[in-house]
Protein backbone atom coordinates (compact mmCIF):
# COMPACT_ATOMS: atom_id res chain seq x y z
CA UNK A 1 0.00 0.00 0.00
CA UNK A 2 0.98 3.44 -0.69
CA UNK A 3 1.26 5.91 2.03
CA UNK A 4 -2.23 5.85 4.29
CA UNK A 5 -4.00 8.93 4.11
CA UNK A 6 -5.99 6.91 7.54
CA UNK A 7 -4.18 5.09 9.89
CA UNK A 8 -5.11 3.64 13.03
CA UNK A 9 -2.68 1.69 15.08
CA UNK A 10 -3.47 0.72 18.50
CA UNK A 11 -6.16 2.34 19.10
CA UNK A 12 -8.07 1.42 22.56
CA UNK A 13 -11.27 2.31 23.96
CA UNK A 14 -13.03 1.45 27.42
CA UNK A 15 -16.54 2.54 28.95
CA UNK A 16 -17.10 2.73 32.72
CA UNK A 17 -20.48 1.68 34.26
CA UNK A 18 -22.08 0.90 37.08
CA UNK A 19 -20.90 -3.29 36.60
CA UNK A 20 -17.39 -1.86 36.42
CA UNK A 21 -15.57 -1.11 33.01
CA UNK A 22 -15.72 -2.86 29.84
CA UNK A 23 -12.96 -3.15 27.20
CA UNK A 24 -15.09 -2.05 23.59
CA UNK A 25 -11.68 -1.81 21.36
CA UNK A 26 -8.66 -3.57 22.28
CA UNK A 27 -5.85 -2.36 20.01
CA UNK A 28 -7.15 -1.86 16.05
CA UNK A 29 -4.58 -1.27 13.71
CA UNK A 30 -5.59 -0.26 10.09
CA UNK A 31 -4.08 1.60 7.26
CA UNK A 32 -7.01 3.65 4.34
CA UNK A 33 -4.96 4.63 1.24
CA UNK A 34 -6.24 8.12 -0.44
CA UNK A 35 -9.00 6.86 -2.48
CA UNK A 36 -9.82 3.43 -1.20
CA UNK A 37 -13.18 2.20 0.50
CA UNK A 38 -12.95 0.34 2.92
CA UNK A 39 -16.08 -1.54 4.82
CA UNK A 40 -15.73 -2.38 8.60
CA UNK A 41 -17.97 -5.81 9.40
CA UNK A 42 -18.87 -7.11 12.65
CA UNK A 43 -21.32 -7.94 15.10
CA UNK A 44 -23.81 -5.61 16.86
CA UNK A 45 -21.77 -4.43 20.17
CA UNK A 46 -18.57 -5.14 18.68
CA UNK A 47 -17.79 -1.37 19.17
CA UNK A 48 -18.02 -0.69 15.18
CA UNK A 49 -19.71 2.29 15.90
CA UNK A 50 -16.75 3.52 19.05
CA UNK A 51 -14.64 3.11 15.94
CA UNK A 52 -15.85 5.15 13.35
CA UNK A 53 -16.41 7.82 15.98
CA UNK A 54 -12.77 7.77 17.32
CA UNK A 55 -11.92 8.44 13.36
CA UNK A 56 -14.37 11.07 13.27
CA UNK A 57 -13.00 13.04 16.50
CA UNK A 58 -16.38 11.93 18.50
CA UNK A 59 -14.71 10.11 20.87
CA UNK A 60 -11.54 10.49 22.62
CA UNK A 61 -9.86 6.57 22.32
CA UNK A 62 -8.22 5.84 25.58
CA UNK A 63 -4.75 4.47 23.86
CA UNK A 64 -3.30 4.14 20.41
CA UNK A 65 -3.55 6.81 17.31
CA UNK A 66 -5.65 8.19 14.58
CA UNK A 67 -3.12 9.45 12.20
CA UNK A 68 -4.48 11.88 8.79
CA UNK A 69 -2.25 11.92 6.65
CA UNK A 70 0.45 11.75 9.31
CA UNK A 71 -1.13 14.05 11.25
CA UNK A 72 -2.85 13.33 14.95
CA UNK A 73 -6.63 14.22 14.91
CA UNK A 74 -7.69 16.33 17.25
CA UNK A 75 -11.78 16.46 17.92
CA UNK A 76 -14.25 16.69 14.75
CA UNK A 77 -12.91 18.75 11.35
CA UNK A 78 -14.74 18.99 8.00
CA UNK A 79 -12.19 16.95 6.67
CA UNK A 80 -14.10 13.77 8.00
CA UNK A 81 -17.88 14.17 6.91
CA UNK A 82 -19.69 11.48 9.10
CA UNK A 83 -22.94 10.14 8.29
CA UNK A 84 -25.18 8.57 10.95
CA UNK A 85 -27.58 5.67 11.05
CA UNK A 86 -30.47 8.11 11.60
CA UNK A 87 -31.16 10.49 9.50
CA UNK A 88 -30.36 13.75 11.89
CA UNK A 89 -32.44 15.92 9.70
CA UNK A 90 -33.97 19.33 11.28
CA UNK A 91 -37.46 18.68 10.65
CA UNK A 92 -38.37 22.22 10.06
CA UNK A 93 -35.97 22.65 7.38
CA UNK A 94 -35.96 22.04 3.71
CA UNK A 95 -33.70 20.04 2.21
CA UNK A 96 -31.65 23.11 0.87
CA UNK A 97 -31.33 24.34 4.25
CA UNK A 98 -30.66 21.26 5.67
CA UNK A 99 -27.38 20.89 3.55
CA UNK A 100 -26.98 24.78 3.75
CA UNK A 101 -25.90 24.11 7.38
CA UNK A 102 -23.02 22.23 6.48
CA UNK A 103 -22.27 24.55 3.92
CA UNK A 104 -22.25 27.47 5.73
CA UNK A 105 -20.36 26.39 8.86
CA UNK A 106 -17.24 24.89 7.02
CA UNK A 107 -17.28 26.99 3.72
CA UNK A 108 -17.31 30.40 5.21
CA UNK A 109 -14.82 31.19 2.58
CA UNK A 110 -16.46 30.60 -0.30
CA UNK A 111 -18.90 33.52 -1.53
CA UNK A 112 -22.62 33.43 -1.23
CA UNK A 113 -23.18 32.28 -4.44
CA UNK A 114 -20.04 29.52 -4.52
CA UNK A 115 -21.96 28.52 -1.32
CA UNK A 116 -25.37 27.80 -3.36
CA UNK A 117 -23.51 26.19 -6.15
CA UNK A 118 -21.86 23.57 -3.96
CA UNK A 119 -24.88 23.05 -1.99
CA UNK A 120 -26.85 22.44 -5.73
CA UNK A 121 -24.18 20.20 -6.45
CA UNK A 122 -24.53 17.98 -3.88
CA UNK A 123 -28.34 18.08 -3.58
CA UNK A 124 -28.29 16.66 -7.41
CA UNK A 125 -25.58 14.23 -7.09
CA UNK A 126 -27.92 12.51 -4.96
CA UNK A 127 -30.38 12.57 -6.76
CA UNK A 128 -32.70 15.12 -4.81
CA UNK A 129 -32.69 17.58 -7.28
CA UNK A 130 -36.26 17.82 -7.78
CA UNK A 131 -36.81 17.92 -3.99
CA UNK A 132 -34.60 20.94 -2.66
CA UNK A 133 -38.02 22.38 -1.36
CA UNK A 134 -39.36 19.93 0.73
CA UNK A 135 -39.48 19.17 4.18
CA UNK A 136 -38.32 16.09 5.47
CA UNK A 137 -41.91 14.97 6.56
CA UNK A 138 -42.15 15.04 2.74
CA UNK A 139 -39.80 12.32 2.13
CA UNK A 140 -39.45 8.65 2.55
CA UNK A 141 -36.48 6.96 4.61
CA UNK A 142 -34.48 6.81 1.60
CA UNK A 143 -34.81 10.29 0.63
CA UNK A 144 -33.88 11.67 4.25
CA UNK A 145 -30.77 9.63 4.03
CA UNK A 146 -29.61 11.06 0.87
CA UNK A 147 -30.49 14.34 2.31
CA UNK A 148 -27.47 12.69 5.03
CA UNK A 149 -25.21 12.04 2.83
CA UNK A 150 -25.87 15.39 0.79
CA UNK A 151 -25.06 17.33 3.41
CA UNK A 152 -21.77 15.45 4.48
CA UNK A 153 -20.30 15.84 1.13
CA UNK A 154 -21.33 19.10 0.75
CA UNK A 155 -18.41 19.60 3.34
CA UNK A 156 -15.83 18.24 0.80
CA UNK A 157 -14.49 16.10 3.08
CA UNK A 158 -11.30 14.15 2.79
CA UNK A 159 -12.85 11.08 4.25
CA UNK A 160 -17.04 10.10 4.08
CA UNK A 161 -17.12 8.35 7.17
CA UNK A 162 -20.59 5.96 6.80
CA UNK A 163 -22.02 4.47 9.97
CA UNK A 164 -24.42 1.55 8.79
CA UNK A 165 -26.60 4.44 6.44
CA UNK A 166 -28.90 1.81 5.38
CA UNK A 167 -29.53 -0.02 8.05
CA UNK A 168 -32.83 0.54 8.84
CA UNK A 169 -34.05 1.27 5.32
CA UNK A 170 -36.40 -2.22 3.32
CA UNK A 171 -34.11 -3.85 0.78
CA UNK A 172 -35.12 -2.09 -2.25
CA UNK A 173 -34.36 1.29 -0.90
CA UNK A 174 -31.26 0.13 0.53
CA UNK A 175 -30.24 -1.31 -3.15
CA UNK A 176 -30.92 2.15 -4.23
CA UNK A 177 -28.74 3.74 -2.20
CA UNK A 178 -25.97 1.26 -2.30
CA UNK A 179 -26.05 2.42 -5.84
CA UNK A 180 -25.86 5.91 -5.10
CA UNK A 181 -23.00 5.22 -2.88
CA UNK A 182 -20.93 3.53 -5.61
CA UNK A 183 -21.84 6.78 -8.18
CA UNK A 184 -20.23 8.87 -5.25
CA UNK A 185 -17.55 6.76 -5.16
CA UNK A 186 -16.61 6.62 -8.86
CA UNK A 187 -17.36 10.56 -9.57
CA UNK A 188 -16.29 11.92 -6.39
CA UNK A 189 -13.64 10.01 -6.21
CA UNK A 190 -13.42 10.31 -2.21
CA UNK A 191 -11.90 8.04 0.59
CA UNK A 192 -14.73 6.02 2.44
CA UNK A 193 -15.39 3.69 5.11
CA UNK A 194 -18.53 1.99 5.61
CA UNK A 195 -19.67 0.17 8.87
CA UNK A 196 -21.92 -2.51 8.05
CA UNK A 197 -23.64 -5.83 8.96
CA UNK A 198 -24.25 -7.09 5.67
CA UNK A 199 -21.64 -8.94 3.72
CA UNK A 200 -23.11 -8.44 0.63
CA UNK A 201 -23.16 -4.52 1.16
CA UNK A 202 -19.67 -4.79 1.67
CA UNK A 203 -18.99 -6.90 -0.81
CA UNK A 204 -20.66 -4.77 -3.56
CA UNK A 205 -18.79 -1.40 -2.59
CA UNK A 206 -15.61 -2.26 -0.60
CA UNK A 207 -12.24 -2.42 -1.66
CA UNK A 208 -11.30 -4.17 1.58
CA UNK A 209 -13.39 -5.76 3.68
CA UNK A 210 -12.01 -5.93 7.99
CA UNK A 211 -13.95 -8.10 10.16
CA UNK A 212 -14.27 -6.86 13.39
CA UNK A 213 -14.01 -10.08 16.26
CA UNK A 214 -17.32 -9.79 18.75
CA UNK A 215 -17.37 -7.26 22.11
CA UNK A 216 -15.84 -7.52 24.58
CA UNK A 217 -12.38 -6.06 23.39
CA UNK A 218 -12.88 -6.00 19.53
CA UNK A 219 -9.58 -6.22 17.00
CA UNK A 220 -9.51 -6.57 13.41
CA UNK A 221 -9.65 -9.90 13.29
CA UNK A 222 -9.59 -10.44 9.33
CA UNK A 223 -8.98 -8.41 6.32
CA UNK A 224 -10.12 -9.57 3.16
CA UNK A 225 -9.05 -8.04 -0.18
CA UNK A 226 -12.29 -7.67 -2.85
CA UNK A 227 -11.03 -9.11 -6.33
CA UNK A 228 -14.47 -8.55 -7.62
CA UNK A 229 -14.08 -6.24 -10.78
CA UNK A 230 -16.23 -3.11 -11.18
CA UNK A 231 -18.87 -2.18 -11.94
CA UNK A 232 -20.70 -4.88 -9.64
CA UNK A 233 -24.28 -5.79 -10.59
CA UNK A 234 -25.90 -7.51 -7.21
CA UNK A 235 -27.50 -10.29 -9.69
CA UNK A 236 -24.46 -10.59 -11.92
CA UNK A 237 -22.05 -11.00 -9.27
CA UNK A 238 -23.93 -14.53 -8.32
CA UNK A 239 -22.04 -16.10 -11.48
CA UNK A 240 -18.89 -14.62 -10.09
CA UNK A 241 -16.74 -17.62 -9.07
CA UNK A 242 -14.55 -14.64 -6.69
CA UNK A 243 -17.18 -13.41 -5.29
CA UNK A 244 -18.52 -16.55 -4.39
CA UNK A 245 -15.04 -17.84 -2.85
CA UNK A 246 -14.70 -14.43 -1.24
CA UNK A 247 -18.31 -14.37 0.07
CA UNK A 248 -18.11 -17.72 1.34
CA UNK A 249 -14.96 -17.36 3.03
CA UNK A 250 -16.38 -14.26 5.24
CA UNK A 251 -19.63 -15.88 5.89
CA UNK A 252 -17.74 -18.85 7.30
CA UNK A 253 -15.43 -16.56 9.21
CA UNK A 254 -17.91 -14.79 10.80
CA UNK A 255 -19.53 -18.23 12.06
CA UNK A 256 -16.58 -19.29 13.18
CA UNK A 257 -16.61 -16.24 15.15
CA UNK A 258 -20.14 -16.72 16.51
CA UNK A 259 -20.28 -20.37 17.01
CA UNK A 260 -18.01 -19.96 20.63
CA UNK A 261 -21.83 -18.12 21.61
CA UNK A 262 -23.64 -21.16 21.62
CA UNK A 263 -27.01 -19.51 20.18
CA UNK A 264 -28.99 -22.58 20.01
CA UNK A 265 -29.89 -24.19 23.18
CA UNK A 266 -30.07 -27.53 24.64
CA UNK A 267 -32.49 -28.07 26.77
CA UNK A 268 -32.44 -30.17 29.96
CA UNK A 269 -36.16 -30.22 30.41
CA UNK A 270 -37.98 -33.22 28.31
CA UNK A 271 -41.23 -31.61 26.53
CA UNK A 272 -44.21 -33.02 28.07
CA UNK A 273 -46.78 -35.11 25.84
CA UNK A 274 -49.50 -33.11 25.94
CA UNK A 275 -51.71 -31.62 23.42
CA UNK A 276 -53.57 -27.92 23.19
CA UNK A 277 -56.65 -27.29 23.80
CA UNK A 278 -58.70 -26.23 20.38
CA UNK A 279 -60.15 -22.77 21.25
CA UNK A 280 -61.82 -22.53 18.08
CA UNK A 281 -63.14 -26.51 17.26
CA UNK A 282 -65.54 -27.33 14.87
CA UNK A 283 -69.45 -28.67 15.14
CA UNK A 284 -69.08 -31.76 16.63
CA UNK A 285 -70.66 -33.43 14.03
CA UNK A 286 -68.03 -32.20 11.82
CA UNK A 287 -65.41 -33.43 14.35
CA UNK A 288 -67.40 -37.05 14.11
CA UNK A 289 -67.53 -36.86 10.69
CA UNK A 290 -63.72 -36.47 9.86
CA UNK A 291 -61.95 -39.93 9.88
CA UNK A 292 -58.40 -38.71 9.10
CA UNK A 293 -55.94 -35.58 9.84
CA UNK A 294 -56.42 -33.08 7.08
CA UNK A 295 -52.35 -33.70 5.38
CA UNK A 296 -52.89 -31.96 1.59
CA UNK A 297 -54.85 -28.27 1.28
CA UNK A 298 -54.17 -28.39 5.04
CA UNK A 299 -53.95 -24.61 4.36
CA UNK A 300 -56.07 -22.73 1.04
CA UNK A 301 -55.98 -19.27 0.03
CA UNK A 302 -58.77 -18.77 -2.70
CA UNK A 303 -59.04 -15.81 -4.78
CA UNK A 304 -58.01 -13.85 -1.93
CA UNK A 305 -58.81 -9.81 -1.82
CA UNK A 306 -58.00 -6.81 0.12
CA UNK A 307 -59.80 -2.98 -0.39
CA UNK A 308 -59.04 -0.26 1.72
CA UNK A 309 -61.19 2.89 1.68
CA UNK A 310 -59.25 6.14 0.83
CA UNK A 311 -60.53 9.75 0.93
CA UNK A 312 -59.85 9.14 -3.24
CA UNK A 313 -62.15 5.41 -3.08
CA UNK A 314 -61.56 1.79 -2.24
CA UNK A 315 -57.93 0.76 -3.13
CA UNK A 316 -57.06 -2.60 -4.51
CA UNK A 317 -54.44 -3.78 -2.56
CA UNK A 318 -54.46 -7.78 -3.07
CA UNK A 319 -56.14 -9.09 -5.99
CA UNK A 320 -57.06 -12.81 -6.66
CA UNK A 321 -54.30 -14.69 -3.84
CA UNK A 322 -54.71 -17.93 -4.59
CA UNK A 323 -52.36 -20.40 -2.91
CA UNK A 324 -52.33 -23.99 -1.39
CA UNK A 325 -50.31 -25.19 1.48
CA UNK A 326 -49.44 -29.10 2.08
CA UNK A 327 -49.20 -29.51 6.03
CA UNK A 328 -45.60 -28.81 7.81
CA UNK A 329 -44.67 -27.11 4.17
CA UNK A 330 -42.73 -23.78 5.18
CA UNK A 331 -42.89 -20.72 2.33
CA UNK A 332 -41.54 -17.26 2.09
CA UNK A 333 -43.51 -14.81 0.99
CA UNK A 334 -41.18 -12.11 -0.93
CA UNK A 335 -41.53 -8.75 -2.55
CA UNK A 336 -41.06 -4.99 -2.62
CA UNK A 337 -42.32 -2.73 -0.15
CA UNK A 338 -45.82 -2.04 -0.10
CA UNK A 339 -46.99 -5.21 -2.61
CA UNK A 340 -49.57 -6.62 0.19
CA UNK A 341 -47.09 -9.18 2.01
CA UNK A 342 -47.39 -8.19 5.59
CA UNK A 343 -51.85 -7.79 4.44
CA UNK A 344 -51.99 -11.79 2.79
CA UNK A 345 -50.05 -12.49 6.57
CA UNK A 346 -52.31 -10.44 8.68
CA UNK A 347 -55.55 -11.98 6.66
CA UNK A 348 -54.17 -15.52 7.37
CA UNK A 349 -53.45 -14.49 11.19
CA UNK A 350 -57.37 -13.28 11.68
CA UNK A 351 -56.37 -9.62 12.26
CA UNK A 352 -57.27 -8.04 9.08
CA UNK A 353 -60.58 -8.79 7.42
CA UNK A 354 -60.74 -10.24 4.31
CA UNK A 355 -62.42 -8.21 1.65
CA UNK A 356 -63.10 -11.13 -0.98
CA UNK A 357 -62.39 -14.98 -1.37
CA UNK A 358 -61.43 -16.89 1.77
CA UNK A 359 -58.72 -18.41 3.53
CA UNK A 360 -59.12 -22.52 4.62
CA UNK A 361 -57.06 -24.13 7.69
CA UNK A 362 -57.42 -27.41 8.45
CA UNK A 363 -60.96 -27.51 6.99
CA UNK A 364 -62.00 -24.50 8.75
CA UNK A 365 -62.44 -20.77 7.10
CA UNK A 366 -60.61 -18.65 8.72
CA UNK A 367 -62.50 -15.45 10.15
CA UNK A 368 -60.61 -14.18 13.65
CA UNK A 369 -57.85 -14.42 15.82
CA UNK A 370 -56.35 -17.05 18.07
CA UNK A 371 -53.43 -18.88 19.67
CA UNK A 372 -53.86 -21.79 16.68
CA UNK A 373 -52.26 -18.61 14.61
CA UNK A 374 -49.21 -17.81 16.46
CA UNK A 375 -47.63 -14.38 15.15
CA UNK A 376 -44.46 -13.10 15.33
CA UNK A 377 -44.07 -10.15 13.57
CA UNK A 378 -41.07 -7.66 13.21
CA UNK A 379 -40.95 -5.65 16.57
CA UNK A 380 -41.09 -8.11 19.40
CA UNK A 381 -44.95 -7.69 20.87
CA UNK A 382 -43.75 -8.29 24.29
CA UNK A 383 -44.94 -7.52 28.04
CA UNK A 384 -41.65 -5.09 28.94
CA UNK A 385 -42.41 -5.12 32.70
CA UNK A 386 -42.34 -9.14 32.51
CA UNK A 387 -39.94 -11.85 32.11
CA UNK A 388 -39.37 -14.09 30.05
CA UNK A 389 -40.73 -17.03 31.31
CA UNK A 390 -43.80 -14.54 31.90
CA UNK A 391 -44.18 -13.30 28.66
CA UNK A 392 -44.10 -17.07 27.16
CA UNK A 393 -46.61 -18.19 30.12
CA UNK A 394 -49.04 -16.09 29.28
CA UNK A 395 -50.01 -18.19 25.52
CA UNK A 396 -49.26 -21.20 27.30
CA UNK A 397 -51.78 -20.34 30.38
CA UNK A 398 -54.15 -19.97 28.29
CA UNK A 399 -54.01 -22.74 25.03
CA UNK A 400 -52.74 -26.13 28.01
CA UNK A 401 -55.50 -24.89 31.11
CA UNK A 402 -55.73 -28.75 31.72
CA UNK A 403 -52.09 -29.97 31.94
CA UNK A 404 -50.50 -29.23 35.63
CA UNK A 405 -48.90 -26.29 36.05
CA UNK A 406 -45.18 -28.33 36.17
CA UNK A 407 -45.91 -29.52 32.65
CA UNK A 408 -47.09 -25.72 31.21
CA UNK A 409 -43.66 -24.67 32.77
CA UNK A 410 -41.66 -27.36 31.41
CA UNK A 411 -43.27 -26.23 27.97
CA UNK A 412 -42.13 -22.90 28.90
CA UNK A 413 -38.95 -23.44 29.66
CA UNK A 414 -38.31 -26.24 27.02
CA UNK A 415 -38.89 -23.28 24.57
CA UNK A 416 -36.71 -20.78 25.90
CA UNK A 417 -33.63 -23.32 26.50
CA UNK A 418 -34.53 -24.40 22.54
CA UNK A 419 -34.09 -20.24 21.49
CA UNK A 420 -30.88 -19.92 23.65
CA UNK A 421 -31.88 -18.21 26.14
CA UNK A 422 -31.69 -20.57 29.21
CA UNK A 423 -29.68 -18.29 31.52
CA UNK A 424 -32.28 -15.34 30.62
CA UNK A 425 -35.30 -16.80 31.49
CA UNK A 426 -36.13 -14.65 34.58
CA UNK A 427 -34.44 -11.13 33.09
CA UNK A 428 -37.45 -8.77 32.00
CA UNK A 429 -38.50 -8.03 28.41
CA UNK A 430 -37.14 -4.53 29.37
CA UNK A 431 -33.48 -4.91 29.89
CA UNK A 432 -33.17 -7.27 26.79
CA UNK A 433 -31.37 -6.55 23.29
CA UNK A 434 -33.84 -6.14 20.33
CA UNK A 435 -32.24 -9.78 19.21
CA UNK A 436 -33.46 -11.73 22.69
CA UNK A 437 -36.93 -10.33 22.99
CA UNK A 438 -37.13 -11.51 19.23
CA UNK A 439 -35.88 -14.72 20.78
CA UNK A 440 -38.67 -14.69 23.35
CA UNK A 441 -41.02 -14.26 20.64
CA UNK A 442 -40.27 -17.08 18.90
CA UNK A 443 -40.25 -19.28 21.97
CA UNK A 444 -43.18 -17.98 22.45
CA UNK A 445 -45.12 -19.30 19.30
CA UNK A 446 -43.92 -22.44 19.57
CA UNK A 447 -44.82 -22.83 22.56
CA UNK A 448 -48.37 -22.88 21.38
CA UNK A 449 -47.97 -25.78 19.34
CA UNK A 450 -50.03 -23.39 16.86
CA UNK A 451 -51.36 -25.16 13.88
CA UNK A 452 -50.21 -21.92 11.71
CA UNK A 453 -47.36 -20.27 12.46
CA UNK A 454 -46.83 -16.93 10.45
CA UNK A 455 -43.67 -14.53 10.43
CA UNK A 456 -43.80 -10.78 9.47
CA UNK A 457 -40.11 -9.86 9.12
CA UNK A 458 -39.38 -10.94 12.93
CA UNK A 459 -35.71 -10.02 11.86
CA UNK A 460 -36.02 -7.27 10.33
CA UNK A 461 -35.09 -4.46 12.80
CA UNK A 462 -31.95 -6.73 13.48
CA UNK A 463 -28.46 -6.54 12.07
CA UNK A 464 -27.71 -9.08 9.36
CA UNK A 465 -25.27 -11.28 11.99
CA UNK A 466 -27.82 -11.37 14.67
CA UNK A 467 -30.58 -12.09 11.64
CA UNK A 468 -28.14 -15.00 10.77
CA UNK A 469 -28.24 -16.27 14.63
CA UNK A 470 -32.01 -15.83 14.96
CA UNK A 471 -32.34 -17.56 11.09
CA UNK A 472 -30.61 -20.69 12.76
CA UNK A 473 -32.59 -20.69 15.64
CA UNK A 474 -35.57 -20.28 14.05
CA UNK A 475 -34.43 -23.57 11.19
CA UNK A 476 -33.18 -25.50 14.30
CA UNK A 477 -36.66 -25.94 16.77
CA UNK A 478 -38.89 -25.74 13.38
CA UNK A 479 -36.92 -28.52 12.41
CA UNK A 480 -37.86 -30.15 15.80
CA UNK A 481 -41.84 -29.07 14.96
CA UNK A 482 -42.57 -28.89 11.45
CA UNK A 483 -45.34 -26.38 12.45
CA UNK A 484 -47.19 -25.31 8.77
CA UNK A 485 -45.38 -21.89 8.18
CA UNK A 486 -45.60 -18.33 6.02
CA UNK A 487 -42.84 -16.22 6.48
CA UNK A 488 -42.56 -12.63 5.07
CA UNK A 489 -39.45 -10.88 4.68
CA UNK A 490 -37.14 -8.70 2.29
CA UNK A 491 -33.81 -10.89 2.38
CA UNK A 492 -33.47 -13.39 -0.65
CA UNK A 493 -30.72 -15.55 1.48
CA UNK A 494 -33.18 -15.81 4.51
CA UNK A 495 -36.38 -17.23 1.91
CA UNK A 496 -34.05 -19.73 0.20
CA UNK A 497 -32.44 -20.99 3.57
CA UNK A 498 -35.85 -21.28 4.95
CA UNK A 499 -38.06 -21.99 2.58
CA UNK A 500 -39.67 -25.34 0.53
CA UNK A 501 -41.21 -22.68 -1.81
CA UNK A 502 -40.79 -19.03 -2.30
CA UNK A 503 -43.89 -17.11 -3.17
CA UNK A 504 -42.53 -14.33 -5.18
CA UNK A 505 -45.60 -11.02 -5.22
CA UNK A 506 -46.39 -8.27 -7.92
CA UNK A 507 -46.09 -4.82 -7.20
CA UNK A 508 -49.03 -3.25 -5.57
CA UNK A 509 -51.74 -1.90 -5.53
CA UNK A 510 -53.56 -5.44 -6.94
CA UNK A 511 -50.44 -6.79 -6.22
CA UNK A 512 -50.81 -10.97 -6.70
CA UNK A 513 -48.81 -13.91 -6.81
CA UNK A 514 -46.63 -13.34 -9.65
CA UNK A 515 -44.31 -16.42 -9.28
CA UNK A 516 -43.37 -19.69 -6.94
CA UNK A 517 -40.02 -21.19 -6.87
CA UNK A 518 -39.65 -24.87 -5.54
CA UNK A 519 -36.62 -24.60 -3.46
CA UNK A 520 -35.19 -28.51 -3.82
CA UNK A 521 -32.25 -28.43 -0.95
CA UNK A 522 -32.21 -30.79 1.21
CA UNK A 523 -33.15 -30.38 5.19
CA UNK A 524 -31.50 -29.20 7.73
CA UNK A 525 -30.21 -26.83 6.12
CA UNK A 526 -26.76 -25.51 6.44
CA UNK A 527 -25.98 -21.58 5.33
CA UNK A 528 -22.32 -22.62 4.89
CA UNK A 529 -22.76 -25.85 2.99
CA UNK A 530 -25.77 -23.65 0.60
CA UNK A 531 -22.73 -21.54 -0.16
CA UNK A 532 -21.09 -24.28 -1.65
CA UNK A 533 -24.39 -25.47 -3.96
CA UNK A 534 -24.93 -24.26 -7.24
CA UNK A 535 -28.59 -24.65 -6.96
CA UNK A 536 -28.30 -22.07 -4.40
CA UNK A 537 -26.89 -18.95 -6.24
CA UNK A 538 -28.96 -20.50 -9.10
CA UNK A 539 -32.24 -20.20 -6.93
CA UNK A 540 -30.91 -16.44 -5.89
CA UNK A 541 -30.34 -15.03 -8.95
CA UNK A 542 -34.02 -16.14 -10.13
CA UNK A 543 -35.57 -14.41 -7.24
CA UNK A 544 -33.56 -11.59 -7.81
CA UNK A 545 -34.15 -11.53 -11.13
CA UNK A 546 -37.46 -11.19 -10.32
CA UNK A 547 -37.40 -8.31 -7.88
CA UNK A 548 -35.15 -6.40 -10.49
CA UNK A 549 -38.38 -6.50 -12.58
CA UNK A 550 -41.14 -5.21 -10.53
CA UNK A 551 -38.04 -2.51 -9.54
CA UNK A 552 -40.19 0.09 -12.16
CA UNK A 553 -43.40 1.50 -10.75
CA UNK A 554 -45.98 1.03 -8.34
CA UNK A 555 -47.99 -1.31 -10.97
CA UNK A 556 -47.67 -4.94 -11.50
CA UNK A 557 -46.04 -6.58 -14.98
CA UNK A 558 -48.71 -8.81 -16.51
CA UNK A 559 -47.40 -11.76 -15.43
Amino acid sequence: MTTPILSLSGVTKSYSGGSGTTEVLAGIDLDIADGEFVAILGFSGAGKTTLINSVAGLVEPDGGEILLRGQPIDGPDKERGLVFQSYSLFPWLSVEANVALAVEAVHKDKSKAERAALIKQKVELVGLGHAMDRKPAQLSGGMRQRVAVARALAMEPEILLLDEPLSALDALTRAKLQDEIERIRKEEGRTILLVTNDVDEALLLADRVAVMTPAPAAKIGAIYDVDVARPRDREAVNDDAGYQRLRKEIVSYLGSLNAASGTVGESAIALPNVTPVDLAAPPKAYRDAAETPVDKRFLEFFKLDKIYPTPKGPLKVVEDFNLIMDKGEFISLIGHSGCGKSTVLTMAAGLNEISGGGIVLDNREISTAGPDKAVVFQAPSLMPWLTARENVALGVERVYPHAPRSERRDIVDYYLDRVGLIDAKDKLAAEMSNGMRQRVGIARAFALSPRLLLLDEPFGMLDSLTRWDLQDVLVETWNRTKVTAIMVTHDVDEAILLADKVVMMTNGPRATIGKVLEVDLPRPRDRRELLDTPQFYSYRQEVLRFLAEYDHGPQAKAA
